[in-house]
């Protein structure tokens, strides 16, 4: 034995007896504990489980253990399209982790909710005819009064808090409207300076064009609005068009077709012949009668006649 594993064997030592002495500071050593030993003891746990029991009837307890209701048709429909539509969102988007249908979260995460929705069914299934075996109302009756359970002076004053913030609220809103109602004038003001400005420069248009000799046009000095002239202009427009047509082939338009010459819808027949004058009412003057008008100087003698 060499006289370096001497030395070192006598610094074990010398750390061993100080540690049990307890001169050892803190930190500069790791005690390191024992690995635990986990014992499954079953019988014992089953002790305990049976001491935590509280024998008391069902109507106390009210628990439920059963299967889950069956899987209504729709809600099945509704999970395939709910996969398809996850399978395509996971082709199409390559970046997206590519699971599959029973490691995919989301999915995995709808088939619990459903899972916790199948369960809660079939336990009402089963409670509820449990219930009303024992005779147990299920259901509040119309007539149910419940006495509150905080006083009328604290409720008052809840009642007058809501009431203070509900006024608050109306007036933040006013006060919203008024500003915003600001801000539109001003906009409507903008917009009219911005209109008069344009009427202004198109006047000025109008002037160095009559000026040029270029329009003759001198409506604008009478002060109307152009926009009225135009959609005056517009309407005179289309009555010509509807009147006169606005292009397109005008001739021989009024020529008759073989419907137009069939048609005979229009046709109507002359009238019957008056018996007393026999050919219909040719002959008749002015008053009805068909007696000839007599000459002007037979006229002028029987005026005369009548004046003496």
């Amino acid at each position: 034995m060499s006289s370096d594993e001497s030395d070192l064997n006598d610094s074990d030592i010398e750390l061993q007896d100080a540690f049990a002495d307890g001169r050892l500071k803190p930190g500069l050593n790791k005690v390191e504990e024992a690995p635990k030993q986990f014992v499954n003891n079953v019988s014992g746990l089953k002790q305990k489980i049976e001491e935590m029991k509280l024998n008391l009837p069902w109507l106390e307890r009210l628990d439920c253990v059963n299967s889950q209701a069956p899987l209504a048709p729709e809600i099945a429909a509704q999970m395939l399209t709910q996969e398809q539509k996850r399978e395509n969102q996971l082709k199409n988007n390559k970046k997206l982790p590519q699971y599959t249908p029973s490691e995919d979260p989301v999915l995995n995460e709808f088939k619990r909710e459903m899972i916790f929705h199948r369960q809660a069914q079939a336990t009402v299934t089963e409670a509820i005819p449990k219930l009303k075996a024992m005779g147990i109302l299920t259901k509040r009756p119309d007539d149910y009064f419940a006495e509150m359970a905080k006083t009328d002076e604290h409720m008052q004053k809840i009642r007058d808090n809501l009431m203070k913030k509900e006024e608050q609220q109306k007036r933040s809103e006013r006060v919203k409207q008024l500003r915003q109602q600001r801000k539109e004038g001003k906009m409507l003001q903008v917009q009219t300076k911005l209109q008069r400005q344009h009427e202004k420069k198109e006047m000025l248009n109008q002037v160095k064009k009559v000026r040029k000799g270029m329009s003759k046009d001198l409506d604008f000095l009478d002060g109307k609005n152009n926009n009225t002239s135009k959609k005056k202009a517009i309407e005179r427009r289309k009555v010509k068009d509807k009147k006169f047509g606005f292009g397109g082939k005008k001739k021989g338009m009024k020529l008759n077709t073989r419907d137009s010459a069939a048609d005979i819808s229009e046709f109507r027949s002359p009238g019957k012949p008056s018996k007393k004058f026999g050919k219909g009412n040719m002959g008749k003057n002015k008053h009805g009668s068909n007696k000839s008008r007599p000459g002007k100087n037979r006229r002028v003698k029987i005026k005369a006649r009548g004046k003496k």
